[in-house]
């Protein structure tokens, strides 16, 4: 397998992407405007103490109190064995172990996400190149991909002799035949950063921050720019020279796999094809090479993925169709978790299958498939409703949170209201006003294709509403206004509101532009003024042209007007 580290250093935007094979599996994004917490390292103050909650909310001089649960206090307290934190949890309460006002020292282990602050633990852990430094814990552990038990045993014993007294460190999978030299100076580097943090804690009064994790750049050397990469390529000089000279200290024999892009011809991403794959991954329908399709739909809960045959008919049996086109889906999907950073609860429902070997085969593709993420993931099973059931640690925001915004029109839904819908809901709004006070006329703006429906064909269903009310009505269709939204402009004299509700006067001179060929009358050209349909006659072939005209004849729904010459 060949795997590539590419990095487009643009201004303001960092985006480094991962793959394996040609493929994009892992994207980072880091942007100046919006730095990355998670890792960072806070002296901060127990606001509230929730003991219903078993948590605490803790003032780190963020924008939202950091969340504190009693498992991450007490993961610091018995060195980290999670049989002996659940059975912890069960006895302790949290007014046992923290109160309002104590001033502690927190690391950030989720990204503040939604409405949702940042997740924050006690248990702090400096990660290094090859170790990782737990100061609250008396442990040594190995990574579990190293699977050598040779290899393991000798790097636990180098490990035991760097670590600090009633200090913990994990191997990390880069230490992977290292000399014991390279680990001891990793470790005396974390030790040297420990002490900073501690002497700061001492002076600095609650909250503050004492110590903010590599930015993007340096966390991809650090972390992931190890001897399985074959390369890795950057479009910036400026970027370029500092990565040899962070290699040059780092890991000295990768310094030949770096290597600089100019991006004179093309941009970098375009040039190695992420650009496509980034824009198939912010889809909610992603295609596979067989002619089916899985959607994705995150929600507050979990992620929902969903296996369909779509265009795949396959060409022997329909067992055969299911299990090749599932087979396919569960390496897709494994590869999207992993690239959009899909964390939590995750329920796959596959095409079903009544065979269990073949149920037992998609299981196996799905962990084979999740092997080389870095993330922890948990397939749970196949449930009596045949969904698959699995998790994946969450610690920061997936790429849809980076990439987008809550819609402003749907909040979230993904839809809108249809035109017919909120035509109904604006005559339900009109005759709400009419009865609760005593008007002549009333102008209503709604978006352009609500007030097409509410008008109706020539004023049709307009006329109706009026007579039904026996009011005076006035709808203006405002490009500006929402799809979902009602403003009531005005209330009073058939005088007043008319006069706000028509925006031309007969006998008015204006240069309009021909939107469209008139529906009815192909002569004829229309054009808009503030949603204000015009009627131009003759203009019916000039659409898309500006064209003087002399209003004719104003009307409720729309004017008449003529060409003048140019």
């Amino acid at each position: 397998m060949k795997k590539r580290i590419v990095i487009d250093a643009d201004k303001g935007e960092t985006r480094a992407a991962v793959t394996e094979d040609g493929q994009l599996v892992e994207l980072y994004l880091e942007r100046a405007v919006k730095q990355r917490l998670a890792g960072s390292i806070y002296k901060g103050k127990v606001e509230n103490v929730l003991p219903g909650m078993q948590a605490a909310f803790v003032n780190i001089g963020l924008e939202k109190n950091a969340f504190l649960y009693v498992s991450d206090v007490l993961s610091s307290q018995v060195n980290g064995d999670e049989d002996e934190i659940v059975e912890n949890v069960n006895k302790v309460s949290i007014k046992d172990v923290l109160q309002q006002g104590q001033e502690l020292l927190v690391q950030i282990t989720k990204e503040p996400i939604g409405t949702k602050g940042a997740r924050v633990t006690t248990h702090v852990t400096l990660p290094g190149r090859y170790l990782v430094l737990m100061p609250a814990v008396d442990y040594v552990g190995v990574s579990r991909r190293i699977e050598d038990e040779k290899e393991r045993d000798r790097l636990k014993n180098i490990a035991k002799k760097v670590r600090p007294k009633k200090m913990g460190l994990i191997v990390r999978t880069a230490a992977e035949g290292m000399e014991k030299d390279e680990l001891m100076r990793d470790g005396k580097v974390l030790k040297k950063l420990w002490r900073k943090i501690k002497s700061k804690q001492k002076k600095a009064s609650p909250p503050a921050l004492l110590h903010q994790d590599l930015g993007l750049m340096e966390r991809i050397i650090r972390d992931t720019f190890a001897k399985e990469v074959n390369e890795l390529v950057v479009d910036s000089k400026e970027e370029y020279d500092k990565i040899l000279e962070l290699v040059d200290i780092i890991s000295p024999d990768l310094k030949k796999r770096v290597k600089y892009f100019s991006p004179r011809k093309e941009a970098i991403f375009e040039a190695y094809d992420i650009e496509p794959e980034i824009d198939k991954a912010s889809k909610r329908k992603v295609w596979l090479k067989c002619g089916g399709y899985i959607i994705i739909d995150r929600t507050e809960a979990l992620t929902a993925i969903d296996v369909n045959t779509g265009k795949f008919v396959g060409s022997t049996s329909l067992a055969t169709t299911v299990l090749k086109t599932n087979l396919e889906a569960a390496r897709e999907i494994a590869k999207q978790i992993r690239l959009r950073n899909i964390g939590g609860i995750i329920i796959i429902d596959f095409i079903d299958m009544d065979k269990t070997e073949d149920q037992e085969k998609i299981l196996e593709a799905l962990e084979n498939a999740l092997i080389n993420d870095r993330t922890k993931a948990n397939i749970l099973g196949i449930t009596q409703l045949g969904l698959v059931e699995m998790t994946r640690k969450k610690t920061s925001q997936g790429l849809e949170d980076a990439f987008f915004r809550q819609c402003p029109y749907c909040e979230g839904r993904g839809k809108v209201l249809s035109e017919e819908t909120m035509s109904k809901k604006v005559e339900r709004e009109i005759r709400k006003i009419i009865k609760s006070t005593a008007i002549e006329a009333i102008l209503v703006e709604v978006h352009p294709s609500v007030a097409g429906v509410l008008i109706g064909s020539g004023g049709a269903h307009l006329k109706e509403l009026e007579k039904e009310t026996r009011k005076n009505i006035y709808v203006k269709g405002s490009t500006d206004i929402g799809s979902e939204d009602i403003r009531i402009s005005m209330a009073g004299t058939k005088k007043e509101v008319e006069e706000k509700a028509l925006p031309v006067k007969e006998g008015q001179n204006l240069d309009l532009r021909i939107e469209e060929t008139h529906t009815a009358n192909s002569g004829n050209g229309i054009a808009r003024l503030e949603g204000y349909v015009i009627d131009v006659e003759g203009a019916g072939g000039m659409v898309g042209e500006r064209v003087p005209v002399e209003i004719t004849k104003v009307y409720r729904t729309y004017a008449k007007a003529k060409m003048l010459d140019k």
